[in-house]
């Protein structure tokens, strides 16, 4: 999914959260989930659980692939683009590879508790997603039929 942010970006710091835990992994942004993509081992499909988690900041410029299909091009004469981090905060959970090394970590389901007992999102957060998804996603990878011919399987189930 790509979206277009819902305020100016270089005018202040924002918070942008994931919080993955077995269940569900779910972005936020300033507190407000704006995807969520759930665990469906068991309907076959693929879950990064057992492996090691790495985080990579950068910036490029993707315009071949993620800009509306090379429509909006990077303006170079803007260079050199920056992009700068406050208040860093990671919560992670050091983890073997088990299956319950990630549930006996304390800081594994820090973010509201929803995903604790994998409820999925409240209403209120649910409804904010939504609307979030309805007005600034410009791209859905489960709705692109001209390059991946089929959606994913996840693409069918519930997400929220």
């Amino acid at each position: 999914m790509q979206f277009v942010p819902w305020f100016d970006p270089t005018t202040d710091f924002h918070t942008y959260t994931i919080s993955w835990t077995p269940c569900m992994i779910v972005w936020y942004v300033d507190d407000t989930p704006i995807r969520v993509f759930r665990n469906y081992r068991d309907k076959g499909i693929a879950y990064p659980i057992k492996r090691p988690m790495f985080g990579y900041s950068s910036i490029w410029s993707a315009e071949d692939w993620c800009t509306q299909g090379g429509r909006v091009k990077a303006d170079w004469s803007k260079a050199p683009f920056v992009a700068s981090y406050r208040d860093m905060v990671l919560d992670v959970c050091p983890c073997d590879g088990s299956d319950s090394c990630v549930y006996g970590c304390e800081g594994a389901f820090g973010h509201g508790g929803q995903e604790q007992n994998c409820a999925g999102l409240s209403d209120q957060q649910r409804t904010k997603m939504l609307e979030k998804q309805k007005y600034n996603r410009i791209y859905d990878y489960c709705v692109d039929y001209k390059d991946n011919k089929k959606p994913g399987p996840e693409c069918s189930l519930p997400q929220y």
